[in-house]
């Protein structure tokens, strides 16, 4: 099954003023416009089967909205697997992901760079402990500041997948938006999922390479980060930029089916 495991799609309400947020935050000029259907069309025309929609919740009364929406595109089309969210300041956890897996959620989205706390703080290690064995967690991670500055980097996730070795994780953008030296030495080659979401445009080729060379090829997960990028275009990027075979970039499109069971 061909899966990318890194898509939004955003509600009607907010589609426009997101699409303006990613663009002046990233620079990058989204290729879409957020909307699911936009979504699934580019996916249909790039061969996938599904995709998996990530929501973050910017502020605790955000979470049952995000949720909400996210289990709703989870039962509007069987091509979608929806993640959920959870913010550290949320007053009942436990009773929300007890909700989220009554609906068949089958992992959460954090972003801490957003979402504002860092991955090393305690209440969210206390996030962590909850979910641990429960769901598999999707990570934004990096960003322009140093590591030692910014609220996610390699070095904090590597610490949360020594801590928390039942916990099934996802470190987005190829290990870390920005931080791929980083990404070398303290995730590249460990039991953590990468996807390719949003990095292989901008890593250079040595960094490139020895991330690959040292990560299973079966835990690197092919991810649009859609609306940013559109799906199709960004398969074709990663087969060029690691000169893949068709077999060899079907491992990455289908690398994601048995995390997702």
């Amino acid at each position: 099954m061909r899966i990318d495991v890194h898509t939004h799609a955003l509600h009607p309400k907010i589609s426009e003023k997101v699409i303006a947020q990613l663009h002046a935050h990233y620079g990058i000029s989204p290729v879409g416009n957020g909307h699911a259907e936009d979504l699934l069309a580019r996916a249909d025309k790039a061969g996938l089967d599904k995709v998996v929609i990530h929501t973050a919740a910017t502020e605790p009364a955000q979470v049952i909205p995000a949720n909400n929406w996210s289990i709703e595109l989870q039962k509007s089309d069987p091509r979608i697997i929806s993640f959920g969210t959870m913010h550290p300041d949320f007053d009942d956890p436990e009773k929300e992901f007890a909700r989220l897996e009554r609906h068949g959620v089958k992992g959460l989205k954090f972003h801490p760079d957003f979402q504002g706390f860092f991955m090393d703080e305690p209440r969210f290690y206390e996030i962590l402990e909850m979910i641990q064995g429960r769901f598999i967690a999707m990570f934004h991670v990096g960003d322009k500041l140093p590591p030692e500055k910014n609220p996610s980097c390699p070095v904090k996730l590597g610490q949360i997948h020594r801590n928390f070795p039942d916990l099934k994780i996802i470190a987005a953008h190829m290990g870390g938006y920005c931080h791929w030296k980083w990404a070398v030495d303290h995730l590249a080659g460990t039991g953590v999922y990468m996807d390719t979401s949003s990095a292989i445009p901008f890593m250079d080729d040595n960094t490139l390479r020895e991330i690959v060379k040292k990560h299973p090829r079966e835990r690197l997960l092919f991810g649009s980060d859609y609306p940013l990028f559109d799906p199709g275009e960004s398969m074709g990027v990663l087969q060029k930029r690691l000169k893949l075979t068709d077999s060899e970039l079907e491992t990455h499109l289908c690398a994601a089916e048995d995390l997702l069971q």
